[in-house]
């Protein structure tokens, strides 16, 4: 099949790889059970870290989808309904009112806007943004320049956008539209963090920092640390908590693709 594709016989020419957007995937710790630091909720296939780390590579990621969800989770969830009694969260709390409150008026607010772009049309152009600034390769202009156009974008959605049909029943729309929503917001702090990270480690390339021969430049002395951002609220910037990254048995180096 890659011969038809592309012409070369694999076994007398190496193979070329176009690395696609699932490689920059880090993944979310989980324990042996395929649970997350949160109680009860459990990741499988390329959500999680455990057989690839920061790195995706397809055929693999498929096996380890099938491997977490044939043979794992189905003899693990199951200990933790058993053994885990969770007391049932009362409807009449303030949170969940709140909760509820809030979902009412942000599907009334995405019905009420009425305009002329559909949720799908503004999705390609979001889409479309990331992957030329922020994509297996960026640089601090296009970082830039995707931080000041997504904004606007989402104020165009946010003015422009065009939900069909009603909130009492299944929208499909509706949903969809909820999910662009969020978009907005997670590619914003995508290039933040992009922006941020001065160096070229794993999946994050960024062209300003590499070998004169092209390879990845590290910059452990100043990058040697996983992040978190908190959000603090509509047009406030996010806070960074930073936890620092300490091997005491593997050190650190960079990957080298030649």
């Amino acid at each position: 099949m890659y011969e038809k594709i592309t012409g070369e016989n694999a076994y007398q020419v190496p193979m070329r790889i176009y690395p696609a957007v699932h490689y920059t995937m880090g993944g979310t710790w989980v324990d042996y059970n395929l649970m997350s630091t949160l109680p009860g909720l459990f990741v499988l296939g390329e959500a999680n870290f455990s057989d690839h780390g920061a790195n995706r590579l397809g055929a693999s990621a498929l096996m380890q989808g099938l491997g977490d969800g044939y043979f794992v989770l189905p003899y693990t969830i199951g200990h933790y309904f058993v053994s885990s009694k969770q007391p049932k969260p009362s409807a009449s709390h303030a949170e969940f009112k709140k909760a509820e409150a809030d979902i009412k008026a942000f599907t009334s607010r995405l019905l009420s806007i009425k305009g002329k772009r559909t949720p799908t049309s503004l999705h390609r152009e979001l889409g479309k943004l990331l992957w030329e600034k922020c994509g297996m390769a960026r640089n601090e202009a296009g970082l830039k320049e995707a931080l000041k156009r997504i904004p606007e974008l989402r104020a165009e959605f946010w003015k422009n956008v065009n939900v069909t049909g009603e909130g009492g029943g299944l929208n499909q729309s509706l949903e969809y539209a909820g999910r662009v929503a969020d978009f907005m917001e997670f590619a914003e702090l995508l290039c933040l963090d992009a922006l941020e990270r001065r160096e070229s480690c794993g999946g994050h390339f960024r062209e300003e920092f590499q070998t004169p021969d092209g390879e990845a430049q590290r910059d452990d002395q100043n990058f040697a640390y996983a992040a978190a951002w908190e959000y603090q609220g509509p047009d406030k910037a996010p806070v960074m908590h930073k936890e620092p990254l300490v091997y005491e048995e593997v050190h650190m180096s960079t990957r080298s693709y030649k």
